[in-house]
């Protein structure tokens, strides 16, 4: 039986991170899906919505697993939410869909799979955003 946690912002980042594990989970598997986001006026209903729907696609997509979908609203930044919600659900694996963003871009504004990828305490598997 094997943990795997998602962290998604979006329907495309929910569907690469499901190609991945498509083929790998189990029904004896737990998949966490996390969707975070800042709250008060830094997030809009659109960004609820959006992440309730990335964490649908997560559920459709990897139904033969048993999925959790978590929607944090808790006013951390995402990756600090992943790394904790990796630790609470005791993860085997983080699968993260990573995007194509120039050096420079992740320089200048952060980037939330960078944390997670530096400062994860288990293995983190990057799958390529579509």
């Amino acid at each position: 039986m094997t943990t795997f946690l998602v962290p998604t912002d979006s329907v495309h980042a929910s569907a690469a991170s499901c190609d991945y594990l498509a083929g790998r989970v189990t029904a004896a598997d737990t998949v966490h899906a996390v969707n975070s986001l800042r709250g008060g006026d830094e997030t809009s209903a659109d960004d609820v919505r959006d992440g309730e729907e990335a964490l649908n696609v997560v559920t459709a997509r990897l139904a033969d697993a048993t999925v959790e979908t978590h929607q944090f609203v808790r006013g951390n930044e995402p990756g600090e939410d992943v790394l904790a919600a990796a630790a609470e659900f005791d993860a085997d694996e983080i699968v993260l869909a990573v995007g194509n963003r120039s050096p420079v871009g992740k320089a200048l504004f952060g980037s939330v799979a960078q944390r997670i990828l530096l400062d994860s305490d288990r293995p983190v598997v990057a799958v390529p955003r579509e």
